[in-house]
């Protein structure tokens, strides 16, 4: 009896493996297999991820915040950190302080990397902002005296930029083939006798009081509450500045095609950031997709 009960236990034990392999393997268990794909898991998605991101107060700030109730609508937190100057953001990036920064254009990020032994990519261009000459001391560029105080940016990338602004306005000829490199040296022609004085970026807006003029970049002059319409000059925007100062999305080298980054990407180039830009600083802020 004993070896009877034996028998029977060690057949059951065998059908209930064979059964458990069945199942496992797909075998014919008496229901259906479905032919869909798997769902993703949750661990899978960017539902719970936070990204940080450095920012300029405007207008980067202000479009990141739009950014951020797109991103919310997909579970994705985005938190903002804001700096006034254009070294500390990219040095928090390059130390993974944060994820990304969006404050400068693609000529001064690839200046400050040769500067400074930084690794810090583009991940997306997101938009341009034309450079403006603005009124100080003196109301229009017609009536600018002799020995006129014109204020440019001091940093490399943008010097240039404002000395081919100021040359687009018939002030001043440079060195032929100088280019977007040009600083005042270069200035080859100067009938009025200018005075070139080269100011931090941040710094030219509240200078106005103590120049004629001051060529300013897009971020400050609206951060100093300074409309494109009311520029004496705007940069032209069919000119080679246009993708030589195009605004980016910054990140360390080998994050660029991160999930998280591209969900951002996305984000920036949604059409509600697009509508937000052409609403907000018509002429100002143009949208580069």
């Amino acid at each position: 009896m004993k070896k009877l009960t034996s028998l029977l236990l060690t057949g059951a034990l065998a059908l209930g493996l064979l059964a458990g392999c069945s199942s496992s393997t797909g075998g014919d268990t008496g229901t259906p297999q479905s032919s869909s794909p798997a769902q993703p898991s949750a661990s899978s998605s960017l539902e719970g991820t936070t990204i940080t991101v450095a920012a300029s107060p405007t207008p980067h700030a202000e479009i990141l915040a739009v950014a951020k109730e797109v991103l919310a609508e997909q579970g994705i937190t985005l938190e903002i950190k804001e700096f006034t100057d254009y070294i500390q953001p990219n040095l928090a990036t390059e130390e993974g302080e944060v994820d990304a920064n969006y404050f400068q254009h693609i000529t001064y990020l690839n200046n400050f990397n040769e500067e400074n032994g930084t690794h810090l990519v583009s991940a997306a261009e997101i938009h341009y902002e034309p450079f403006g000459i603005y009124a100080g001391t003196t109301a229009s560029l017609a009536d600018l005296p002799d020995g006129a105080k014109i204020g440019v940016p001091s940093d490399p990338s943008n010097e240039g930029r404002a000395l081919l602004l100021l040359q687009q306005e018939g002030l001043i000829t440079l060195k032929e083939g100088v280019g977007l490199t040009a600083t005042k040296l270069d200035i080859a022609e100067n009938p009025k006798n200018l005075q070139i004085e080269e100011l931090e970026a941040a710094q030219l807006p509240r200078s106005l009081d103590s120049l004629d003029l001051a060529v300013i970049n897009g971020n400050y002059a609206l951060q100093a509450g300074l409309n494109a319409s009311e520029a004496l000059a705007i940069e032209s925007t069919d000119g080679e500045a246009t993708q030589a100062y195009v605004n980016v999305l910054a990140v360390k080298e080998g994050r660029e095609n991160d999930p998280a980054i591209q969900a951002l990407v996305e984000a920036l180039k949604s059409d509600e950031v697009k509508a937000f830009m052409e609403e907000t600083w018509p002429n100002a802020v143009v949208p580069m997709f």
